[in-house]
């Protein structure tokens, strides 16, 4: 796991971020937009629960928001490098690098700033 997810996380983590002038930081909209809000509530809700679970993640690893077997949203951590899929079965959507060197430079060891 931790190898492979080496490379599997940060290639998906940088093909799914987009700079504003190319639709990158706009929230979701269709059905992701209506299935976040079935299954959390609101988009907020979701970064906030998505968040709080990320900054909990002992050491380094990853937040993630995916879809199980049935299409259905769930949010998950990994530690380390391992990958989403291989370790809970889970497909990604979108993830969140907790890997110290994600912030340590300019936050030290604070992570919920």
């Amino acid at each position: 796991n931790f190898r492979g997810g080496a490379i599997v996380n940060p290639s998906f983590f940088g093909k799914t971020r987009a700079p504003p002038w190319r639709g990158g930081g706009a929230p979701p909209t269709g059905d992701l937009a209506e299935a976040i809000d079935a299954t959390f509530g609101s988009l907020e809700a979701m970064k906030t629960k998505l968040s709080a679970m990320s900054v909990a993640v002992q050491g380094s690893g990853w937040g993630w928001l995916g879809t199980d077997a049935a299409g259905k949203l769930a949010l998950a951590t990994c530690a380390n490098q391992d990958p989403l899929e291989a370790t809970t079965g889970l497909v990604p959507l979108f993830g969140i690098d907790v890997w110290e060197h994600a912030y340590y430079l300019d936050y030290k060891n604070v992570r919920p700033d």
